[in-house]
C-alpha cells in the first residue's frame, strides 16, 4: 500500500492486516510518523511526538503477534493522546505554561488501558488550555488547524485529536468532553467522537475541567473504530471514585444489522427553533431521519426543554468547579495562563454558592427530562453543530457564551453521545449528528451510528491534504 493509503485505513481494517500479518506494525508506525513529520506542519495537531517510543511499541506489537501472542484488535494501532493524560516520562502540559514542566511518574488510567492492549503512542495533541481557554494564540504551543481547510477551527477542546485522525496522522485518539469538547471536534472535523455516560472511563490521570461534567472517551474515523477504543478504556477503576462498578459490554459485537424495532427521539427545535442553524444543517438532518427510517427505526418528534436552560446549567457548573480546581494556581501565577483561560476562570469566581446550588437542582429536573423521553426511546439525536467549521481567526475564545452549545444537553444529564458524520457543506466542511442513548447504553448508540454510516457515503471522504 502507499504510505496515504496506509493511513488511511480504519482501525477495525489495520486490525485485520495486523492479526493476519499482512501489514506490520512498524510499517504502520512508520507511515504514520513520517506522515507526521510531511504534514503537521500546517496543522499543528501534535505537540509533542513519541517516535523513539512508537517504533519500540510497534517492534514489541510485531515480536508479539509473530509468536502467536495477539492482545486484540488494538494490538500494534498507532493511537495519541490528547495533552490532558498523564503519561510516565513524556510531558503532560495541558496546552499551559503552567504545566510546561510537567512530567508525570504514572500513566492515566485509560493510557494504561491502552498499552495493555498493544497500542501504538505516537505522542501528545494540542488542546484548548486546560480543556477551556482557546481557540488561544498566547499559549506554548499555536492552536490546532482543520485539514478540511486550514484555514478553518477544528472544535475544541479536543483540537489536535480532530485534526490528527482526519489528517490520518494516528488511527484514533483519546479526548475529554466537559461540554462537547470531544463530539464538537468529531462534527467539525468529519470524525466519531463518541462521549460515554459518566463513570464508564476512568478520569484518574486526567487533568479536570469541571468534576461533575467531565468525560474521557475516543475520537476515531468510524463508530466501529470507537467502540473498538471505547472497549479497551472502559471499566472501574480504583482511582477514580467516579468510575462505575459496572461490566462492559462487547461494542463491537453489537455493531451490524438493521435498526428495526428501535425508536427514535428527533429534538428538532434544539437546532430549529431554540437556535436556528444553517439550512445545509437542517436538510442534512432531515435526510438522516430518512436513512434512519429506511433501516427499519421509527422516528418520532419530541420536545426537551430549551436548549438555553441545559446551557445555562452546564456552563454555572463548569465555570465553578473549574475556578474551585485552579484556585491555587490562579492566586499564585495568573499571569501563566492564557489570556482566554485566566478571564474564564476569573469570571467562575464570581458565581456564588446560591448559583451553583441552583444549578445543580435545575440538573436534576433537566435530566428527569430526558429520562422521561427514554421510558418510551432507545435513542435521542439531535445536530451537533449550527453548521461547517468557521474560520479559525475569526473564532473568539468566548464563543460558548454568545450561543448554546448543542453538545451541553449530554453533559448536563451525564449520558451517552456520539458525533458522527451527516453530511458536507456547499464548501467541503463535514457537518455533524448527534444520537444519545440512556445511561450505560453506549452500545445501542454505537450500533446506531454505525449503521448510519454503513448507509450513507460520507465516511468515504476524507481531507486531500498532503506534504
Amino acid at each position: 500500500m502507499m504510505s496515504t493509503e496506509t493511513c488511511y485505513l480504519t482501525i477495525a481494517e489495520a486490525a485485520r492486516l495486523l492479526a493476519k500479518k499482512e501489514l506490520g506494525a512498524v510499517e504502520l508506525t512508520t507511515a504514520f510518523l513520517d506522515r507526521i513529520e510531511a504534514i503537521d506542519h500546517r496543522l499543528n495537531s501534535f505537540v509533542h511526538v513519541t517516535a523513539e517510543r512508537a517504533l519500540a511499541d510497534a517492534a514489541r506489537a510485531d515480536r508479539e503477534i509473530a509468536q502467536g501472542a495477539y492482545r486484540g484488535p488494538l494490538h500494534g494501532i498507532p493511537i495519541a493522546l490528547k495533552d490532558l493524560y498523564e503519561t510516565a516520562g513524556i510531558p503532560t502540559t495541558a496546552h499551559s505554561r503552567v504545566l510546561l514542566d510537567n512530567v508525570p511518574t504514572q500513566d492515566a488510567t485509560a493510557v494504561a488501558r491502552l498499552a495493555a492492549a498493544g497500542a501504538v503512542l505516537l505522542g501528545k495533541l494540542a488542546t484548548h488550555e486546560f480543556a477551556f481557554g482557546g481557540p488561544s494564540f498566547d499559549l506554548p504551543f499555536p492552536p490546532a488547524r482543520n485539514p478540511w481547510n486550514t484555514d478553518h477551527f477544528t472544535g475544541g477542546s479536543s483540537t489536535g485529536a480532530g485534526a490528527a485522525v482526519a489528517a490520518g496522522l494516528c488511527m484514533g485518539a483519546l479526548g475529554t468532553d466537559g461540554g462537547g469538547s470531544i463530539r464538537i471536534p468529531a462534527a467539525m472535523c468529519g470524525l466519531a467522537g463518541i462521549k460515554p455516560t459518566y463513570g464508564r472511563v476512568s478520569r484518574a490521570g486526567v487533568y479536570a475541567l469541571a468534576h461533575s461534567t467531565d468525560h474521557a472517551g475516543p475520537l476515531a474515523w468510524t463508530a466501529e473504530d470507537s467502540a473498538l477504543m471505547l472497549e479497551v478504556i472502559a471499566g472501574p477503576d480504583p482511582r477514580d471514585s467516579t468510575a462505575a462498578n459496572l461490566p462492559v459490554p462487547n461494542y463491537a459485537a453489537a455493531l451490524g444489522g438493521d435498526l428495526r424495532g428501535m425508536k427514535i427521539a428527533l429534538v428538532r427545535h434544539f437546532y430549529e427553533d431554540d437556535e436556528r442553524a444553517s439550512d445545509e444543517v437542517v436538510a442534512a438532518m432531515n435526510a438522516a431521519v430518512a436513512v434512519f427510517e429506511g433501516l427499519g427505526a421509527v422516528v418520532e418528534e419530541v420536545r426537551l426543554p430549551a436548549l438555553q436552560d441545559f446551557q445555562a446549567c452546564c456552563m454555572v457548573i463548569l465555570l465553578s468547579e473549574g475556578y474551585a480546581l485552579h484556585r491555587p494556581w490562579l492566586d499564585e501565577r495568573p499571569h501563566d495562563y492564557g489570556r482566554v483561560m485566566r478571564e474564564k476562570l476569573i469570571l467562575g469566581g464570581i458565581i456564588d454558592a446560591a448559583d451553583y446550588f441552583e444549578a445543580t437542582r435545575m440538573r436534576a429536573e433537566l435530566l428527569a427530562s430526558v429520562m422521561k423521553v427514554h421510558e418510551t426511546f432507545d435513542l435521542v439525536v439531535t445536530a451537533s453543530a449550527y453548521g461547517g467549521a468557521p474560520k479559525l481567526q475569526a473564532t473568539k475564545g468566548y464563543v460558548i457564551f454568545s450561543r448554546p452549545l448543542l453538545m451541553t444537553p449530554f453533559n448536563v444529564t451525564g449520558t451517552p453521545a456520539i458525533s458522527i458524520r451527516n453530511g458536507f457543506t456547499a464548501d467541503g466542511l463535514p457537518l455533524g449528528m448527534q444520537i444519545a442513548g440512556r445511561p450505560f447504553d453506549e452500545a445501542t448508540v454505537l450500533r446506531a451510528a454505525h449503521a448510519y454510516e454503513e448507509a450513507t457515503p460520507w465516511r468515504d471522504r476524507r481531507p486531500k491534504l498532503n506534504g
